[in-house]
């Protein structure tokens, strides 16, 4: 029988009672522990200028993607003309974001027509500055002081687009052309057609402009002029 040396049975003990306190302090790494392929290198890689991967021999940086011009983030929803008072609007103002804006002015010209055509000026007055809501009332005024009735419909909204902005001092302004197809009537006290007609629809092209001071906690936009194109 071979002969057992002491130090080495006590170094064994000792490797063995190390490794077990490093497997209870760090832990073993199972599978699921390892980073999944296509994770956060894979998302840095298909961020616009992050690098995508490392860099070739003879270079100190990576390979960079190029990132697109910054007016190319309104072509969507404006005409050239106000990529640079968009521009201005984003930086005095973080929380505009155009998508939203519009989706917001659609739902307010469809309000506002209806409105204007049942006379609620309670709804117009809220969507309105001071200005812009004389207007419309003197019209609805006007109207029923004839004695004349007006149904609208608004029957479909197939373009809305931003056409002007600007930052006047603290007040953001943007100008949207609406083409919206309506079907609008108007009636006397007898009944009779006076305006429009019952059964045709028409196309209708309107600028309306919206404004909102940047200072304000109400995140809401007034309506303070229209202009009809059509």
């Amino acid at each position: 029988m071979p002969e057992i040396d002491l130090a080495t049975v006590i170094f064994a003990i000792v490797a063995l009672f190390v490794a077990f306190k490093l497997r209870s302090v760090l832990g073993t790494r199972s599978d699921n522990d390892r980073p999944p392929a296509g994770g956060l290198m894979a998302q840095l890689r298909r961020a616009p200028g992050a690098p995508v991967g490392p860099a070739p021999a003879g270079q100190t940086s990576a390979v960079v993607v190029p990132m697109p011009a910054p007016a190319d983030r309104w072509k969507s929803v404006a005409e050239p003309d106000a990529w640079s008072g968009l521009d201005a609007l984003a930086a005095a103002d973080p929380s505009f974001a155009a998508p939203d804006f519009l989706a917001g002015a659609r739902s307010a010209y469809e309000m506002v027509v209806h409105a204007f055509a049942a006379g609620d000026t309670g709804t117009l007055r809220g969507l309105m500055a001071p200005e812009a809501f004389a207007n419309f009332d003197n019209a609805m005024r006007a109207r029923a002081a004839a004695g004349q009735t007006m149904t609208t419909t608004v029957i479909s909204i197939d373009d809305s687009r931003i056409v002007a902005a600007q930052l006047a001092g603290t007040t953001e302004q943007v100008g949207v052309r609406f083409v919206a197809k309506l079907n609008s009537v108007t009636h006397d006290k007898a009944g009779e057609v006076v305006d429009g007609s019952a059964t045709e629809v028409a196309e209708h092209i309107d600028l309306w402009t919206f404004a909102r001071d940047v200072r304000s906690r109400d995140p809401n936009w007034m309506l303070t002029a229209t202009q009809s194109e059509r």
